[in-house]
């Protein structure tokens, strides 16, 4: 059985492990380059925030209290901490700005299902 591909260099192999080509940045010349390399990205983005949300609604379902008033403003930085040690340039401040977005899009996902 042959990989699924999902977009340009992204694909999931028959047991469901996601692939994800990440080019050296250096090694981008073109502007149609750049251009297949984020839409690359953002596909394997997607596929993560879409896995994303189906566990945090697991996690509120699990939780005593759910939703918006569930939120743990200390869980959330542990999340943005340790992220950020894996994109320093990012760095707490911005990456706190997404995941806030990504939180309320997962929740707001998880209380339309």
């Amino acid at each position: 059985m042959q990989d699924q591909v999902i977009g340009e260099g992204v694909s999931r192999t028959p047991s469901g492990e996601l692939r994800v080509a990440l080019p050296p940045v250096a090694e981008i010349g073109t502007l149609a380059e750049a251009r297949t390399a984020i839409d690359g990205l953002d596909a394997a983005l997607a596929v993560l925030l879409e896995r994303r949300a189906a566990v945090a609604a697991l996690v509120q379902r699990l939780k005593p209290v759910g939703g918006f008033a569930g939120r743990s403003p200390e869980r959330e930085r542990q999340i943005v901490e340790a992220m950020a040690e894996h994109a320093p340039v990012l760095g707490p401040e911005r990456l706190a700005r997404i995941m806030n977005a990504v939180i309320e899009a997962g929740l707001d996902a998880a209380a339309s299902r």
